[in-house]
């Protein structure tokens, strides 16, 4: 199909889940410094034909990590790096974000085409575009190739979607915020039942169509954190639950959470497996990237359309992905817990980080922010499987974090 065809431009026009609203009146400005979001051009054969944008912040040490964003629709670059509150946490933990960036040419309203075959492939379109952006950022910029994630709204959660199953290989986790499963539609007309009111397979169909994306491949798959309003009717809740479906079966991990929390703003978080699996809803929220503006650690980003003000998504996703310097969120209040005997993390030998991380708090701190796991009572470092003592507010551990994702017992 040509990209500049009328079809295109007519469904795109009528598809509020994959065409996010005007973003155009989102306006925020850059914190004073000499960082800024820049235009890279040259960094690969680009044959989905998108533009890059990199932001480094000031004093990034040499192998930082990465984090990809990918955009709604009618959005663009700028307006999402600065809204969704990524630059505040780039700044105080020095790693490099990396925002492609849709032409109008490509799609009438910008939108990543997840819906297209060739441009959700391994090796084809979009998808090897943004892999070429970070295969840049590795040999340019020194980016830790072990520390590359990605996250996304809606058609851009789709798109992310589709980077953690075409190139496992390269990210070590991802976000999906408001976004559909993995190969859902594989045209623009199929496009609209995957969004609204959604399309039901088994996990393992789900994860067949994840696993032949790389067909063959046997390595680490990435970590999946999901995000969804309860109220959305744009992006029907359901694919929430579909793409939790499909992740937890390419994770193999049970689709039965291994504990579930309560959050601020009304948020849930189920976890699954030992924390390879996220779920996070938020109740009322409709469609957009949660955010919630303030100084205090755990807030971030700037409100407007399809920036709602409920929760920083971004911080937890920061954290879920192993990018944190310390601290802990606020404290939930647990409502259940399953799977009575503890597993350890499949996570093999860690990686030593140049600069471990030691964190001190309470061993339900721990688990919110990501460093261990809970189950039957219990905590456990993520990673390492170590057991921290009771799961609660008062039981403070202090664990180090010696690689991506593996946290040890004491520092």
């Amino acid at each position: 199909m040509p990209r500049s065809s009328s079809l295109i431009a007519r469904v795109a026009g009528a598809a509020a889940g994959v065409v996010l609203a005007a973003a155009t009146a989102l306006v925020a400005a850059l914190p004073a410094q000499a960082a800024s979001l820049t235009p890279v051009t040259g960094f690969g054969s680009n044959p989905g034909n998108l533009a890059m944008y990199a932001y480094r912040p000031d004093g990034l040490p040499a192998g930082a990590p990465a984090v990809v964003l990918l955009h709604g629709c009618v959005q663009n670059a700028s307006t999402y790096v600065a809204n969704s509150g990524w630059q505040k946490y780039a700044d105080q933990w020095k790693f490099t974000l990396i925002a492609p960036q849709q032409p109008s040419g490509n799609n009438a309203n910008s939108c990543f085409n997840w819906f297209e075959t060739g441009d959700t492939a391994r090796g084809q379109g979009e998808a090897l575009s943004i892999k070429q952006m970070v295969d840049y950022a590795k040999n340019t910029y020194g980016t830790d190739g072990a520390r590359v994630y990605v996250s996304g709204l809606s058609a851009g959660g789709a798109m992310s979607a589709t980077m953690l199953a075409t190139y496992p290989d390269v990210f070590a986790a991802g976000s999906i915020i408001a976004g559909i499963p993995y190969r859902c539609a594989t045209s623009m007309v199929n496009a609209f039942s995957c969004m609204n009111p959604g399309v039901n397979k088994t996990p393992a169909q789900w994860g067949d169509l994840v696993r032949g994306a790389y067909s063959g491949y046997t390595g680490k798959r990435p970590r999946v954190a999901i995000w969804h309003g309860t109220s959305d009717t744009t992006v029907a809740t359901a694919n929430a639950v579909e793409s939790r479906d499909q992740w937890t079966n390419v994770l193999g991990v049970s689709a039965t959470p291994t504990s579930t929390s309560t959050l601020p703003a009304g948020t849930s978080l189920e976890v699954y497996g030992s924390d390879q699996v996220r779920l996070y809803r938020v109740s009322g929220m409709g469609h957009g990237t949660p955010v919630d503006p303030g100084s205090g650690t755990d807030q971030c980003g700037t409100a407007g359309a399809y920036f709602l003000d409920t929760i920083c998504s971004t911080y937890r996703d920061a954290v879920f992905f192993g990018l944190g310097g310390g601290g802990s969120s606020p404290s939930p209040t647990p409502t259940a817990t399953a799977s009575p005997k503890p597993t350890a993390s499949p996570t093999p030998s860690p990686t030593p980080t140049s600069a471990p991380v030691c964190v001190t708090a309470s061993n339900y701190g721990h688990v919110v922010a990501g460093r261990a796991y809970q189950s039957g009572g219990y905590a456990y470092a993520l990673g390492s499987g170590q057991r921290m003592g009771l799961y609660n507010t008062f039981y403070t551990s202090t664990l180090k974090q010696t690689g991506p994702a593996y946290w040890v017992i004491g520092c």
